[in-house]
């Protein structure tokens, strides 16, 4: 059986530093083994390796030095830090550097197999997949008035890694009376074990429904059916209750730390 240690070694060497066969168009993926940074994306992303070979003064270097990267481009940009990573005083030299933290996530993670059941839906809700801009611009609409923010850029984001790697990424929705009301995508990695579990909400009016449930159900079986072995997600405290109660387990914590450009 294979242990949380094991499960979250997996996950370091095999979802981090991702470079893509095919970046989707205008963004730039840039790694030297260490650091991956991102560009082309609606803000800049940074991320880095488990454990990394600098510390104190080396590491604030680092920080600076990726920083004033995207600053030169007047970018905003989110450094994604996990809890169990080396050196510990990360996220305290970011904050120093002017970064600033966003919402603290639980990196999760089930066994397809066990998450891969029949989806249970309300009385005149379906889900079906979609991939047409119409629909992405549906699903930006959601997100926005779920999350109070303009979230448009998401289905730039989408119709990108679609039309840059269609087999990468499945993307569904939960309509009723041709309204959706919620949607979720998954996420694919060639050469590893896992697929990622992102999206998943749900306009107010109809939550607590199990519409939630039903799309990790029919994710896992697309998951299943493709080879995947695990399902892995960020979880919000508003999901992590719901992820554990269908039996994924909590590996670490992840939380973005954004610096953004001064207004002038």
């Amino acid at each position: 059986m294979t242990t949380k240690t094991q499960l979250l070694s997996s996950y370091d060497s095999q979802l981090r530093l991702v470079v893509p066969t095919n970046p989707p168009f205008g963004q730039e993926f840039h790694s030297d083994g260490f650091v991956l940074r991102v560009t082309g994306q609606n803000r800049g992303f940074i991320e880095t390796a488990q454990t990394l070979a600098v510390a104190g003064a080396e590491l604030d270097h680092l920080i600076r030095t990726n920083r004033d990267f995207f600053a030169s481009r007047g970018e905003a940009v989110e450094w994604k830090t996990r809890a169990h990573d080396v050196p510990a005083d990360i996220p305290a030299r970011l904050l120093a550097a002017g970064f600033v933290p966003e919402d603290e996530e639980t990196v999760m993670v089930g066994l397809t197999h066990s998450m891969a059941v029949q989806p249970h839906l309300p009385d005149g809700v379906a889900l079906r997949t979609v991939h047409t801009r119409a629909d992405l611009d549906r699903i930006a609409e959601l997100e926005s008035d779920v999350w109070g923010e303009d979230l448009g850029w998401l289905a730039d984001d989408l119709h990108s890694r679609i039309a840059a790697e269609p087999n990468s990424v499945v993307v569904l929705v939960a309509e009723a009376a041709g309204q959706i009301v919620s949607a979720a995508w998954l996420t694919f990695r060639d050469g590893t074990d896992f697929a990622g579990l992102w999206g998943g909400s749900t306009s107010a009016p109809w939550r607590g429904q199990g519409i939630y449930r039903a799309l990790v159900a029919r994710r896992a079986q697309i998951a299943r059916d493709r080879g995947a072995k695990y399902l892995q997600v960020d979880a919000s405290d508003d999901s992590q209750p719901v992820l554990l109660r269908l039996g994924f387990i909590a590996l670490t914590t992840t939380t973005p730390y954004v610096w953004t450009p001064p207004v002038k």
